[in-house]
C-alpha cells in the first residue's frame, strides 16, 4: 500500500490564507480607485440639462443657417456666374423644363444572343481535354470548324439614347 507521505508530495497543497487575502484586498483597493475617479464626475440634472440646452442651441442654429441657404439668393462663384437660387423657385424652373421635353418612348430591350453549341463542342473543359488526348497529334494543332466561325452580331441594333 501507498504511503502517506508519498501522498502529500504528489498532491498539491492548498494555496494559504494570505494568498487569498492578497487577492480580496487588491479587489478593494480596484474598487476604492475606480469610486475616487468616478466619483468626483459631474452628475444630475444641472449637468444633463445644460448640455441638452447646448445641444438644443446647436441644432436650432443648424437649421435657421439651412433655412437660410434653402430660401435666399446667393453665389456660389461669382467669376464663374454660378449662384444658388432657392429651392422653391428652382423646382419651379424644373418643372417648367420638363414640361416642354416631350416624352419618348423606350426602345426594345437588348437581349444577348442566345449561345449556339454545335454537338462536336463540349461545355466541360475536361471533357474536351480527354476528347484532345484520344485524337491523333496532327488533328491537335487544326482548329475545329465551330472554333473557326466568327460570332456573329446582335439583330436588333442597340436603342438610342436621347437626353
Amino acid at each position: 500500500m501507498a504511503d502517506p507521505a508519498s501522498f502529500r508530495k504528489i498532491a498539491p497543497s492548498p494555496a494559504p490564507f494570505s494568498t487569498w487575502l492578497g487577492v480580496v484586498l487588491l479587489f478593494v483597493l480596484f474598487g476604492v480607485i475606480v469610486l475616487a475617479v468616478i466619483g468626483p464626475s459631474p452628475r444630475g440634472s444641472d449637468y444633463e440639462q445644460a448640455r441638452a440646452k447646448k445641444r438644443m442651441e446647436r441644432l436650432k442654429t443648424l437649421r435657421e443657417e439651412s433655412e437660410k441657404d434653402l430660401t435666399a439668393y446667393a453665389w456660389v462663384d461669382k467669376n464663374k456666374g454660378v449662384a444658388r437660387i432657392p429651392i422653391n423657385r428652382a423646382m419651379e424652373l424644373e418643372v417648367a423644363e420638363l414640361a416642354q421635353k416631350k416624352p419618348a418612348p423606350a426602345g426594345p430591350i437588348a437581349t444577348p444572343p442566345p449561345a449556339q453549341t454545335s454537338p462536336a463542342v463540349s461545355a466541360s473543359p475536361a471533357a474536351a481535354a480527354s476528347a484532345s488526348a484520344g485524337s491523333p497529334k496532327g488533328s491537335a494543332t487544326s482548329p475545329s470548324p465551330a472554333a473557326q466561325q466568327a460570332p456573329q452580331p446582335a439583330s436588333s441594333p442597340a436603342p438610342a439614347i436621347t437626353p
